[in-house]
């Protein structure tokens, strides 16, 4: 084969985003095939690439020292690997018809195109913003990328004052106001609803808003920011609600994130009701043989509803870009779905979720029981035994597990693991009383607090089915 025909037989695969799914599907996709065979061009806009956004915080309140420990694995190592990776470049349009990107330098301004044989959007997510005067202003942040957090970090190293407002309590807010209180800050979480963790339901955000309240911050629930004001000089100086003004000298927006599918919708391709692209198994994009999407940008199945969501977790971009480079590589492999898991804290109090809510089981049509439980991390007679709280959903009449949340402290978040496998196993609370779980008084009582909840919800399907 002459020079000419080896080069016209090589495909390129361009990825839009540098981030988890993107350059999880671009490695993937270089294992499966040499740079003979497969030309990679990724653009990412920001400075980084493969970092752990979930660690921002955490490296914002001081607990992770070094911005580079968030770093998987750096621009040089993906360009080491054969990836042509082209930091501080935005995608501007995507154009389906003639296969192309148009890609813009960010320092220069300079544009220009390139072809694609396949495509991976990979986008993430955006911080939603509150549509009000002074959102934009200097000291209102978002925190999604690590540029986002360096720029926070640099506003807090420079910043006299010691009033810190987080606008929204999921789990960023949350995650910030611990941070700032880390840093020293007095804070005020402002929410619009009526506890802080709207991913669980109220009776178990409740047990969050006391943990908040005992770290020193300021809960205050039910409230809608309705401007954000600013100083002589532009930059913040409070947080208005209709019925007060909070003083802040650094605000942090925690109201959640929107799919960032702009390019996308500009160039005709299908999202859902959440805004996110919606793929196939394979997590191609539904109608588009040559181009795949992952991570924040996405929808993706609720194993348990039954319906799309939206869920912005890293765990799931990196199976989705595993599962793209698969694929681009010419291999097979796909994506089924999620049941909704997450976890966090606050302090030492671990909170976590899995499955539906009561709103969501609702919401789908289903009819359910609903029971909690107070238990404990070890033998109650074991030294550090900690208390926790279990919240079970359960299907009327088949008993089928619908959700689980757990807050408690240390040893309490990550036991929602077993109820994740039962939900995706589709069990039944009944069938979950006989799993041969591991027990040592130092681990566990001689019934796990999940089974606890798991007999207590069997008993409450039998009597009320």
């Amino acid at each position: 084969m002459s020079m000419s025909a080896a080069r016209s037989a090589r495909e390129r695969l361009v990825v839009i985003g540098g981030d988890a799914a993107g350059m999880s599907a671009a490695s993937q996709a270089r294992r499966l095939k040499g740079p003979d065979e497969l030309e990679i061009v990724a653009f990412e806009r920001g400075h980084f690439t493969s970092y752990s956004a979930c660690g921002i915080p955490y490296w914002v309140g001081g607990d992770v020292s070094d911005r580079d420990q968030l770093i998987a694995r750096t621009p040089e190592e993906h360009r080491a690997r054969g990836i042509d990776l082209r930091l501080r470049t935005e995608a501007t349009e995507i154009d389906v018809d003639r296969q192309r990107v148009r890609a813009r330098d960010v320092d220069s301004g300079a544009e220009s195109w390139t072809s694609y044989d396949k495509l991976v959007i990979a986008t993430g997510a955006r911080p939603i913003r509150p549509d009000m005067p002074g959102a934009d202003a200097p000291g209102v942040h978002g925190v999604q990328t690590l540029d986002d957090g360096q720029t926070l970090i640099d506003t807090l190293a420079r910043t006299r004052g010691r009033h810190a407002v987080v606008v929204g309590a999921g789990y960023i807010g949350v995650e910030m106001a611990e941070a700032l209180i880390n840093r020293g800050y007095e804070v005020t979480v402002v929410n619009r609803g009526s506890e802080p963790m709207s991913t669980l339901d109220p009776d178990m955000g409740r047990l969050v808003h006391e943990a908040m309240e005992g770290l020193g911050i300021t809960m205050v629930n039910d409230a809608a920011v309705t401007k954000i004001l600013t100083g002589e000089d532009g930059h913040v100086r409070a947080v208005a609600t209709e019925a007060a003004e909070y003083p802040a000298d650094v605000v942090v927006l925690g109201i959640g994130v929107r799919p960032e599918t702009t390019l996308a919708a500009q160039a005709g391709l299908p999202l859902g009701a959440y805004g996110g692209l919606l793929t196939d198994l394979s997590m191609r994009v539904r109608g588009h043989a040559d181009i795949w999407s992952g991570g924040d940008c996405v929808e993706v199945l609720d194993l348990v509803s039954g319906r799309q969501r939206h869920i912005a977790l890293g765990t799931h971009a990196n199976k989705h870009g595993q599962i793209i480079g698969t694929n681009i590589g010419g291999g097979y492999a796909t994506f089924p779905g999620v049941v909704g898991t997450a976890v966090s804290k606050v302090c030492d109090l671990e909170i976590a979720r899995t499955g539906l809510r009561e709103k969501d089981a609702r919401r789908a049509g289903l009819q359910f029981t609903s029971v909690t439980i107070e238990s404990t991390s070890r033998a109650g007679y074991y030294p550090g035994t900690n208390p926790m709280t279990v919240k079970m959903l359960a299907e009327r009449r088949t008993g089928r597990l619908l959700g689980v949340q757990i807050v408690g402290r240390e040893g309490a978040g990550k036991r929602v693991d077993i109820a994740a496998v039962a939900l995706t196993a589709r069990m039944t609370v009944e069938q979950m009383t006989a799993l041969d779980l591991g027990y040592a008084p130092p681990f566990s009582p001689v019934w796990d607090p999940v089974l606890v909840a798991a007999r207590k919800a069997s008993k409450a399907v039998e009597q009320h089915p």
